[in-house]
């Protein structure tokens, strides 16, 4: 029998401040930092029955721990979810966020959900990524892949030398301008309504409130960049200033059947159009979302000028750049991570993926001339990913 593909909608997204790897959220469990995000989404949109949640997936790169026992499913009962809720974990590094949408969409498209929370989480000071992993020796000993693809520092080296007219400065001044961005968005009041706040204990400064994210650094300038080691190659161009840190956090979003939503009374933000993810070299992963774009872009019947709005992942300065000139795109284009990125906010690895769509969704909210925006990504040992969005309050003019 055939069967009609349904509209699947972005209806809200919430995140966790982002934390420092032995910072804030030190002596909190990951899944508890996840079922926060949950239960604040369930807290936003009163009009969801709760048991109409068909499907709970969370994402995490070290599945060990407090990260473990099937998070999506854990997660969904520690939340308060009916037991009659499922849930399920998902690992695609980086990317595991991002999956989680698309994994899940696919279901809402296919019909077997109406309605599903899709996530990610990591708590890489608790478990740092690589933790317990056993890569198996064929891997090097056949040459599989260059070695330098288990270290992603030296595979944004080789990105640099891929692209030798992303200097280390021109690296550097984005890297200055992500933290000015993030700065100027939260004094904006961009960024904190997105935000989940978190209760903290330490054991030695008793209980706090995490209210922001912690790895910003707005006073960064050019010269206190140039000082900083590159620990990855001797005369390198890769810095702790220049890349994201290590991080933790985690984010959720409420996806749904356009439909459906409309039934409920939510009131979604943007409509998926295409997705994609594609494979590259991984000893120069930070590529992957050049060719990730260009496949979505291809299903989507798009091009690449028919996008108003871009939320790239900043693992890397070099990786973003690499994008924008692949696409003749300039560094500064305000379309780009108009609030910062992770350089500046952090990349807690699998939650990142939602945090750009929930950004994404608020520069559509701001800019109803866009008509298209896409949220990209780089994905450890050579992915990338990329998924285009269309902005439900878009007025008819503009790209």
């Amino acid at each position: 029998m055939s069967r009609e593909l349904r509209e699947v909608v972005f209806v809200d997204g919430v995140r966790t401040p982002f934390g420092k790897a032995t910072g804030q959220y030190a002596e909190t469990r990951a899944d508890d930092l996840v079922v926060k995000c949950i239960r604040e989404l369930l807290r936003r949109h009163p009009a969801l029955p709760p048991e109409k949640v068909d499907e709970v997936a969370i994402a995490a790169t070290t599945q060990i721990g407090d990260q473990g026992l099937t998070i999506g499913r854990t997660a969904a009962l520690l939340a308060g979810l009916p037991q009659s809720v499922p849930g399920f974990a998902i690992d695609r590094m980086c990317a595991g966020a991002m999956t989680a949408v698309t994994t899940t969409a696919s279901g809402i498209a296919f019909g077997a959900y109406d309605v599903a929370i899709a996530g990610g989480v990591e708590h890489m000071g608790r478990h740092p990524m690589g933790e317990g992993v056993d890569p198996n020796p064929r891997i090097l000993s056949e040459r599989l892949v260059d070695p330098d693809a288990l270290v992603m520092g030296k595979t944004a080296e080789n990105l640099h030398d891929r692209y030798p007219t992303i200097t280390k400065e021109r690296a550097d001044a984005y890297a200055v301008r992500s933290q000015a961005k993030t700065a100027a968005a939260y004094d904006a009041e961009q960024i904190q309504p997105d935000l989940v706040p978190v209760a903290t204990r330490s054991a030695e400064l008793g209980w706090g409130l995490a209210v922001s994210d912690e790895p910003m650094r707005p006073d960064t300038t050019l010269e206190s960049l140039a000082s900083l080691k590159t620990p990855f190659r001797p005369h390198g161009r890769v810095t702790a200033g220049n890349a994201a840190g290590i991080n933790d956090g985690a984010t959720a979003c409420l996806l749904a059947d356009e439909r459906t939503a409309r039934e409920l009374g939510l009131a979604p933000k943007m409509r998926l159009v295409a997705f994609a993810f594609a494979g590259v070299e991984p000893e120069v992963m930070g590529a992957g979302p050049i060719p990730a774009t260009e496949k979505a872009l291809a299903k989507a019947g798009l091009s690449i000028d028919d996008i108003g709005a871009f939320e790239i992942n900043e693992a890397f300065a070099v990786q973003v750049l690499a994008f924008l000139e692949h696409y003749g795109i300039a560094d500064d284009d305000p379309r780009v991570n108009p609030y910062g990125g992770a350089i500046a906010m952090g990349h807690p690895l699998a939650s990142s993926g939602v945090r750009l769509m929930t950004q994404l969704a608020r520069q559509f909210a701001e800019h109803p001339d866009v008509r298209y925006g896409l949220t990209t990504m780089c994905i450890g040992i050579g992915m990338g990913g990329t998924v285009i969005w269309e902005n439900l309050s878009w007025k008819g003019a503009g790209r």
